[in-house]
């Protein structure tokens, strides 16, 4: 039976909708906002699994080509792998979620939200993670939900919610928020230097409308939700727990403090192997074995958690605001247009920059419409950063660090109009314990500003953590520059990046049921300190541009003509732009304002280019000298090209100083030849002298003598 609920949001309906769509789900909704429409579906294994001790959760975001009344372009036309911006919704689904599933339910879940409609005006994201939440909320599988989604926009210094595509494209300040009722789970956007203090408003606006959303989805519960099914609890326990746990406690407590991250995996690792070994007989039932490597980590869990909680000390022994320690280096590599080394304690970034031209930018073809990037930063993350051995390639994992680096960083990069090259910033982690897309953050500026590129403001990052204790985060601490384990064992990872005078790029993941508005000021003004410190220590590095680029980088040169000469540059099926660039082996480029941008292997093709370009785009000049070619020969005299498509007649008189019976005596077809234009006689034709003579001062003698010739 068919059910529906509506919300009034922005003067637009907002219906979620079930039982007419996907029913062998276990749980379906159908979303639909303005033009754009959304199904959402979630299933769960027949069969569950006791002792999981991770959620099995899958999604699958995809967008539909005709969602938009588009056909997929290039060779293959139906969708294939997802794209880059599908990745990436479906980490803003599964991250404020995954939290929210019980372990002991045992059973693999996939989440399937479908873009099926798009009015190209609201964007369909949002109401993916809505229909997402609402679908598992409504079905059988257990949850600790609802959860919404909302983005926030700042446009003209008003925060709206639920923006436009074009609200967000004139935004200082775009984010996209996640939560429950209780409090917000999740953060992700991007800004142009805004300050904490706005931080804070749009996320209490967002948190408004969640509540909202969840409401909403709750309604529609109680109108066709099903009956849970069960958890399943474990029928058995570790046996000599306590004994094991009341020895392994200190050892394992001292090894979790020692300086380095493999002196502590080692040592922990030796710990957890002596008492392996102590209990070999009963570890050889794999249930035993489980459960005896669940304590191990609940163990290490409550040590990290204490420790900064009573004593206000981390397990590599900083406090809680300290940084470690920094060093940059610009440079390192020759070859490359920009290059630097950004290490932060034991993690290390690698970042090239590559400079190309516009035929090198990023091509978009999705539902939202085509369009063009001329930034590009992404992000490798290789097993043997963390010392081990795997599979190399480019995961969600590795699409969504290079995204938040990217927003980051883009805000601070010179606009095209600016500089007009392709930019583009490769991170290598070299190293990685902790927030190693904040060290391609740092390690991206450092690069760029190495390549030349005229970067707006240096912008540097920070990774911001937080233990709790108690309901309603009675007892908190937030850390600084957290490590490894302390986003793993903690309750918060939330990644900060700016400048010195504002945000730029954040992303906050929660795993408990929400922050205070206290903890987020105070993460947000202790993130701001850390990131001022980071800044300083960069600046010591490289704090501008450098004045040249590298001379292997592509030459640009800009210029603007009338929008009127576009065509006569082109030249008929593209013949003169096409010769232009074959004679000076450049790159030529226009654009429908009349930009002509020249792309030359070095500065004297573009420069040189340049001046022929100039040449057509301005109309033939008496008096003035041109390098012309000569096209044809007839008996009176020669017709030469001085500018594509335009030719005049040197007559066999001004051809030379001497009295010559031929003109083939003086010029061949193809030669090219300097000739002054000396008259535009009435009907628009161009007379031309040949300049073939020196005179004893230097001067060419353009006038030679009459022979008596006649045209």
């Amino acid at each position: 039976m068919m059910q529906k609920v509506t919300l009034n949001l922005a003067g637009k309906e907002l219906t979620l909708e079930t039982g007419r769509i996907a029913k062998q789900a276990n749980g379906s909704v159908f979303a639909q906002y303005a033009g754009s429409a959304v199904i959402a579906t979630v299933c769960c294994t027949r069969e569950s699994v006791e002792g999981y001790d991770y959620v099995p959760l899958t999604v699958e975001y995809n967008e539909k080509y005709y969602a938009a009344g588009k056909i997929p372009g290039g060779f293959i036309k139906r969708e294939s792998r997802p794209k880059d911006k599908e990745i990436l919704v479906s980490r803003l689904i599964d991250r404020p979620m995954r939290p929210l599933f019980d372990k002991s339910f045992g059973r693999e879940i996939q989440l399937i939200p479908t873009t099926l409609s798009t009015d190209q005006v609201n964007p369909p994201d949002i109401l993916a993670i809505i229909a997402s939440s609402a679908a598992i909320h409504i079905s059988d599988i257990p949850f600790n939900g609802p959860v919404a989604g909302v983005r926030v926009c700042q446009v003209e210094g008003e925060l709206i919610v639920n923006p436009t595509y074009e609200q967000i494209e004139k935004s200082t300040l775009e984010i996209v928020v996640a939560g429950t009722r209780d409090g917000i789970t999740m953060v992700e956007g991007s800004a142009k230097e805004v300050s904490e203090e706005l931080m804070i408003q749009a996320l209490d606006k967002a948190h408004e409308t969640i509540v909202e959303f969840c409401n909403l989805q709750e309604k529609l519960r109680s109108l066709s939700g099903k009956e849970k099914l069960p958890l399943i609890r474990l029928s058995y326990s570790l046996e000599n727990k306590d004994a094991i746990r009341a020895e392994a406690y200190p050892k394992l407590e001292t090894a979790c403090f020692l300086p380095a991250k493999h002196e502590r995996h080692d040592g922990i690792k030796a710990v957890k192997k002596e008492f392996e070994e102590k209990y070999s007989s009963l570890l050889e039932d794999e249930k035993q074995k489980k459960l005896f490597d669940a304590l191990f980590e609940d163990m290490q869990y409550q040590i990290l958690r204490s420790s900064i909680l009573k004593n206000g000390k981390r397990v590599d022994g900083r406090g809680l605001e300290d940084i470690r320690s920094i060093t940059c280096e610009a440079g390192i590599l020759q070859r490359t247009h920009g290059s630097a080394l950004f290490t932060r304690g034991e993690t290390q970034a690698l970042c090239v920059t590559t400079l190309g031209t516009v035929f090198d930018e990023q091509i978009y073809d999705d539902i939202e419409g085509d369009k063009r990037e001329n930034f590009m930063l992404h992000y490798n993350f290789p097993p043997y950063s963390v010392g081990e051995v795997g599979r190399t390639g480019t995961g969600r994992r590795e699409i969504g660090h290079g995204h938040l680096a990217l927003r980051s960083l883009k805000a601070m990069v010179p606009s095209k109009e600016d500089f007009p090259y392709t930019v583009r910033v490769v991170s290598e982690i070299m190293e990685s314990n902790g927030s190693s897309s904040m060290a391609s953050v740092c390690g991206g500026t450092l690069a760029m500003l190495h390549a030349g590129v005229p970067m707006k403001k240096p912008v540097a990052g920070i990774a911001m953590g937080l233990i709790t204790e108690g309901n309603q985060n009675d007892k908190y601490a937030v850390l600084s520059d957290i490590l490894g384990e302390e986003d793993h064992l903690g309750d918060m990872d939330f990644k900060v990046a700016g400048t010195a005078d504002g945000i730029t790029g954040f992303q906050m993941d929660i795993k408990i049921a929400g922050v205070s508005p206290e903890i987020m000021r105070k993460a947000l003004d202790q993130a701001k300190r850390g990131r001022l410190h980071i800044l300083s220590i960069m600046n010591k590095c490289i704090d501008k541009p450098a004045s040249q680029i590298s001379e292997y980088a592509p030459k640009i040169v800009t210029l603007r003509i009338d929008i009127d000469k576009i065509g006569a540059l082109i030249g008929p099926g593209g013949k003169n732009i096409k010769a232009l660039c074959e004679q000076y082996s450049v790159k030529i480029n226009t654009e429908d304002d009349g930009t002509v941008t020249i792309f030359g292997k070095n500065t004297k093709d573009a420069e040189d280019a340049k001046t022929a370009v100039m040449g057509i785009a301005s109309d033939p000049e008496v008096d003035r000298v041109y390098n012309g070619v000569v096209k044809r020969i007839m008996d009176f005299g020669a017709f030469v090209e001085i500018l594509p498509g335009k030719e005049g007649l040197v007559h066999i008189s001004k051809l030379s100083r001497q009295r010559i019976e031929k003109v083939t005596d003086v010029l061949k077809e193809g030669m090219q030849i300097p000739v002054k234009l000396i008259e535009i006689d009435k009907q628009g034709r161009l007379n031309l002298s040949y300049i073939d003579a020196i005179d004893p001062a230097g001067k060419r003698d353009d006038k030679p003598k009459n022979n008596g010739s006649k045209r």
